[in-house]
C-alpha cells in the first residue's frame, strides 16, 4: 500500500552543503522541525552508497510520518525499501519506473512545462515537481528557470499535487502557495544551516501560515 505523504516541506539533501552535519543528522533534524519529506539526492555516489544512505536516513526517520525519497536510482530505491522514486523527464519513462517499483512505491516526477504537465497520467505519477523556480547552484544542469508566473500554469496544468522547487527560500513562501502548490523543496534552505531543526522549524511554521486551511 502505498504511504499517504505531506509535500508542504519537502528536503532535498545535498552532500556538500551537509557537511557541517551529516546527511542522516541533516534529516533527522529537519524532520523534527517540521520536513514532511526527504529526499536523499547523492549525485556522486554509487547505487551500493545511495542503498546505505537511505537505509541510515529511514533507520533515522524510522519513528516519523516523514516521506523518504531516493531521487533518479531506481535500483537504489528498490533494494533500500524507501517510500518513493523521484525521477527527471530525461531519466526514464514514467511508465517504465512504475513497472520496476510496482503499485505500492510512490513516484515524483520533474516536469518544466505546461505539456509536461498535461502529458503526466496520474494512474502511474503520484506528485510532480515542477521548477526550477530559480536557477540554483545545487542543480548546476537544471532547465530555464520559470518564475512564479510559469510555476502557477504549470501547477494548474497539473493532474497530481505539484511540489515547487529551485532556488527557493523563507521569503518566497507565500508566493509558493499562492500559485496553488502543494509543497516547496527546499536544500540551502535547511542543508548547511548551524541548526536544520529551527531552520525547518521557521519554515514550517510560515508555510502553516501561507497555505490553506
Amino acid at each position: 500500500m502505498k504511504k499517504t505523504f505531506d509535500l508542504s516541506l519537502y528536503l532535498v539533501l545535498d552532500p556538500d552543503l551537509c557537511q557541517l552535519h551529516s546527511m542522516v543528522e541533516t534529516a533527522r533534524l529537519a524532520v523534527a522541525g517540521g520536513a514532511t519529506v526527504v529526499q536523499v539526492r547523492h549525485k556522486r555516489a554509487s547505487t551500493a552508497e545511495r542503498i546505505a544512505l537511505a537505509r541510515n536516513v529511514k533507520e533515522a526517520l524510522r519513528d516519523t510520518s516523514a516521506l523518504i525519497v531516493m531521487n533518479d536510482d531506481i535500483d537504489a530505491a528498490i533494494e533500500a525499501g524507501v517510500d518513493a522514486l523521484h525521477i527527471g523527464q530525461r531519466d526514464m519513462p514514467a511508465s517504465i519506473a512504475r513497472a520496476r517499483v510496482g503499485p505500492d512505491m510512490l513516484l515524483g516526477l520533474s516536469v518544466n512545462s505546461e505539456s509536461g504537465a498535461l502529458a503526466v497520467d496520474p494512474a502511474l505519477v503520484d506528485y510532480v515537481g515542477v521548477g526550477p523556480v530559480f536557477a540554483t547552484p545545487t542543480k548546476p544542469d537544471h532547465e530555464q528557470p520559470i518564475g512564479f508566473t510559469g510555476l502557477a500554469r504549470i501547477v494548474a496544468a497539473c493532474p497530481v499535487p505539484a511540489v515547487a522547487i529551485g532556488g527557493l527560500k523563507q521569503q518566497h513562501i507565500s508566493d509558493v502557495w499562492a500559485t496553488g502548490a502543494s509543497g516547496m523543496a527546499v536544500v540551502s534552505a535547511i542543508c548547511g544551516t548551524p541548526d536544520p531543526q529551527q531552520a525547518s522549524r521557521e519554515l514550517w511554521k510560515q508555510i502553516v501560515a501561507a497555505r490553506p486551511a
